[in-house]
């Protein structure tokens, strides 16, 4: 298994990359606000990356992607979705498992509302909220800690908080680096686009999915309201709302031992989804 790297342009900023050579179906995988790549290290290094093609960037002004080059526009939701859906297309996806996490996973619902590349949705600290302040208080705490999510310019204080609360103590020696290279306005932005209602309704798109969607969350998650997940009319949920023990905001690294085996079987029911559907495409063309 050989993972490598490159940089893709597209129309808001030139995205730095990282993919495994397997052969499976792709799994896309959306870092959140403040992080990078980097934090999907352990789904590369299991055989995940062996059995499919994981492809990770980071977003427009995090990590070893440039900033935006219009701000204004790429640092909403809606904008995020569009870059993520050029990267897609430059390199020719057209059908993928997407898991987005916290920002990735509203970015992950956006591109679902419009893209047809989406095959299966997994979702961690990514509450489906419908638009407006409303929406967002009901599936986000209200504590003073939140704010940090739209803070504009950090502090090495407010760095080390907010890696506390999506990492506790486990966060990797690099990843308060990532946090303060983040371009501070995407923060602010977003914030305000969400809160404003701007994008899709994602409550909405989540409900009316006719692929499988996946919510997996950490039990002691401190941004997330947990019962949330619950009050949904999921129209096509994937077994139940998994809730990870011993994990707080990211699952997927704190404790990998517990989240793999989950992803993986959920890309094996997409997998096996799509070629069931392939089979019948395939009949109903024989008959006529």
């Amino acid at each position: 298994m050989v993972v490598s790297h490159r940089t893709v342009r597209t129309e808001q900023a030139d995205l730095r990359l990282s993919q495994s050579s397997g052969f499976g179906i792709p799994i896309v995988l959306i870092h959140g606000s403040g992080s990078s790549r980097a934090v999907f290290a352990r789904q590369f290094d299991s055989p995940l990356a062996a059995a499919h093609r994981l492809i990770a960037f980071d977003l427009p002004g995090h990590g070893e992607s440039s900033d935006a080059r219009d701000p204004a526009n790429a640092y909403t939701i809606a904008g995020l979705a569009q870059s993520t859906a050029q990267l897609l297309d430059e390199l020719g996806i057209d059908r993928a498992v997407v898991f987005g996490w916290s920002l990735g996973g509203h970015v992950a619902i956006e591109l679902a509302s419009f893209h047809p590349v989406v095959a299966g949705l997994m979702l961690t600290g990514a509450p489906p909220v419908s638009k407006g302040p409303f929406g967002m208080l009901r599936g986000y705490h209200a504590h003073w800690d939140m704010l940090l999510a739209s803070k504009k310019i950090y502090s090495e204080r407010d760095a080390e908080r907010f890696e506390t609360l999506c990492f506790g103590d486990t966060a990797d020696p690099s990843f308060r680096q990532v946090i303060l290279r983040t371009d501070g306005r995407l923060r602010s932005a977003v914030t305000r686009g969400m809160f404003t209602g701007k994008g899709a309704d994602q409550k909405q798109v989540v409900e009316q999915a006719t692929f499988p969607v996946a919510i997996v969350n950490g039990e002691n998650d401190p941004f997330v309201r947990l019962g949330y997940f619950e009050t949904l009319a999921y129209g096509s949920l994937w077994e139940h709302c998994h809730v990870i023990s011993g994990a707080g905001h990211a699952p997927f690294w704190e404790r990998p031992d517990l989240f793999n085996p989950l992803l993986a079987r959920f890309v094996d029911t997409v997998a096996m989804q799509g070629a069931d559907e392939t089979t019948l495409a395939s009949r109903r063309s024989r008959a006529g």
